[in-house]
């Protein structure tokens, strides 16, 4: 029983002794899932940093079908599978960009491919649009407010805690 015990601490601090605490996300089991997903090779915000940040445009990296069941309030949409930096041609290179998608993964590489593209101010969403609804936040189907959030799959929606999980647009 120590043993385990001792190997539990361990484990926990190497996974979250990684570049700080503002990347938290409020459950453990998420927060350790994220650090071995992530590559962690680009700027990253809290939750609680994108809501306190001034002057920014959330761009959102799901596809489609999720991001009409709904988004964080106007977001830009522009894919992943389909991605194409001309969705952003009406947005400067020197604008705020936090991106997101469901937990951090898809958004997380097209913040690398916006900052080879010239975008100066980018950041990924830590926890993605899963953290920002389990925090609380409010999401959008266009201009209403809804309960309703895109799971992705049943073994990705394990990460969403609050609103009410969705799995296709229909």
């Amino acid at each position: 029983m120590k043993l385990k015990l001792i190997i539990s601490f361990i484990m926990f601090s190497l996974f979250s002794n990684n570049s700080g605490a503002q990347k938290k996300v409020e459950s453990g089991a998420y927060n350790l899932m994220l650090k071995t997903l992530l590559s962690h090779n680009v700027h990253e915000v809290s939750v609680e940093q994108a809501k306190k940040s001034d002057n920014v445009v959330f761009i959102d990296t799901r596809e489609l079908e999720e991001y009409n069941v709904s988004h964080i309030k106007d977001a830009v949409w522009v894919g992943y599978n389909d991605f194409s930096i001309n969705r952003l041609k009406d947005i400067p290179k020197n604008k705020k960009l936090i991106v997101y998608c469901s937990v951090g993964k898809r958004s997380e590489d097209v913040t690398q491919k916006l900052q080879n593209a010239g975008y100066k101010d980018v950041a990924n969403l830590y926890g993605g649009l899963f953290e920002w609804v389990n925090q609380g936040n409010p999401v959008y189907k266009g201009d209403t407010p809804t309960q309703k959030v895109h799971a992705y799959s049943k073994t990705w929606g394990i990460w969403l805690n609050e609103g009410e999980k969705v799995y296709s647009d229909k």
